[in-house]
């Protein structure tokens, strides 16, 4: 029984690794990837990457995950594309609201 538990625990912790592994992958295809076409072919190449090793021993699967990872490492895109209203971004907090205390009175002709 504990022995099956531990398999399950161990299969889950490489799913859950993979998993993260193949989205962050597939996200750095889209820097890389100029147009749309080239980027469905790559993404495409990579989803075969991951089945092709999909059923094999729990030792290989860790060692593969182990080398895809320092692969990805190596290969992640110097200048990745990030969404211009997101942190890191060209318009990120570039109309800040006004510091807390600040009282902004909007008097356009009116009078009191």
């Amino acid at each position: 029984m504990a022995s099956t538990a531990g398999y399950l625990a161990r299969r889950a912790a490489q799913k859950e690794r993979v998993r993260l592994l193949y989205r962050r992958a597939l996200k750095d295809t889209l820097n890389w990837a100029v147009h749309r076409h080239l980027f469905y072919q790559d993404a495409s190449d990579l989803r075969d990457k991951f089945e092709a090793n999909r059923n094999d021993n729990l030792d290989v699967i860790d060692r593969l995950i182990d080398d895809a990872e320092a692969q990805y490492r190596n290969f992640q895109h110097p200048d990745p594309y990030i969404v211009p209203w997101a942190p890191g971004g060209t318009k990120f907090t570039r109309n800040p609201p006004p510091p807390q205390g600040i009282e902004i009175i909007y008097n356009y002709g009116k009078e009191d």
